[in-house]
């Protein structure tokens, strides 16, 4: 997986959220999201309990918080909204 990629947690205290990936190491991937998990202290994430995207964000787009968290908005926010409806939505998953 490389940097950049957003993901979707699917198990832990963070599942339902869209992350992006800030390193990687063998099975772990490194994500943040600007918001609960700042870039100056990533979450450290088995593969296994991520779904990758098909988007990948630029890493001009990763370079702040506030940057991150813009660019993963629109994905965080549908997804809540489609569960607060009892709705399926997001992203399509690879």
């Amino acid at each position: 997986m490389i940097t950049g990629t957003v993901v979707y947690s699917s198990a832990g205290r963070d599942k339902h959220r869209f992350y992006a990936v800030v390193s990687t190491e063998g099975s772990v991937v490194w994500i943040a999201d600007g918001k609960t998990r700042k870039l100056t202290k990533p979450k450290r994430k088995n593969l296994l309990h991520l779904a990758p995207t098909k988007t990948v964000l630029e890493p001009a787009a990763m370079r702040t918080d506030k940057q991150l968290r813009i660019a993963l908005a629109p994905l965080n926010n549908r997804q809540e909204s489609a569960q607060t409806q009892g709705v399926e939505g997001g992203l399509e998953l690879v």
